[in-house]
C-alpha cells in the first residue's frame, strides 16, 4: 500500500511541475521563443508582442536603426509593412536593463527574419561584434553597403 501511495505522490508532483512550467509564458533563456500578435511598432528597432496573456517590448536583436529623419521613417514603415497585425515569433536573446526582451523577430511562413530584412534594405547597421550564428547580418550589411542603399548611400564618398 505504501509503495501506491509513493507512486500516487510522485505523479501528482511532475503533473503539477508540468502544469506550473506551461504556465510560464515568458522565455527563460537563449533561444527560446514566444509567439504573439504583434499590435505596436514603437521604431524601427522596438515592437510589441501580444501573447495573448501580456505584452513584451520587443527590441531586434544586433541591429541599430536612423533614430530620426528620412532613413528612420523608412525603416520604421518596412518594420510596420512587414509585423503590425501579424502573428510574429520572438526567439529570445537576452533581456535589456530596461525589461526590453533582446530578440530575433520572425513573421509569416517560413519566417521572415524582420532584423535581417532592414539590413538588406540599408535602413539598419549591424550592431559592432554582433552577428547572427551564420554570419547572415554581416553578409546582409555588406549587400547594401555595396549596393549603396539607405545609410550606405550618404556614407560614401561623392
Amino acid at each position: 500500500m505504501k509503495r501506491n501511495e509513493n507512486r500516487d505522490r510522485f505523479a501528482f508532483a511532475t503533473a503539477l511541475l508540468v502544469l506550473v512550467a506551461g504556465l510560464h509564458p515568458a522565455p527563460a533563456s537563449g533561444g527560446d521563443a514566444i509567439y504573439g500578435k504583434v499590435t505596436a511598432v514603437k521604431s524601427a528597432e522596438v515592437v510589441v508582442l501580444d501573447y495573448g496573456h501580456g505584452q513584451y517590448d520587443i527590441r531586434l536583436a544586433g541591429i541599430v536603426a536612423p533614430k530620426e529623419g528620412p532613413l528612420a521613417e523608412r525603416a520604421r514603415e518596412l518594420v510596420t509593412k512587414l509585423v503590425l497585425g501579424q502573428v510574429g515569433r520572438a526567439r529570445f536573446e537576452y533581456r535589456a536593463k530596461n525589461g526590453e526582451m533582446v530578440s530575433r523577430l520572425f513573421t509569416g511562413d517560413p519566417g521572415v527574419d524582420v532584423g535581417l530584412e532592414l539590413m538588406r534594405a540599408g535602413l539598419a547597421q549591424r550592431l559592432q561584434g554582433y552577428d547572427y550564428k551564420y554570419g547572415e547580418l554581416s553578409a546582409a550589411e555588406r549587400e547594401a553597403r555595396e549596393a549603396k542603399r539607405g545609410v550606405w548611400a550618404a556614407a560614401q564618398p561623392k
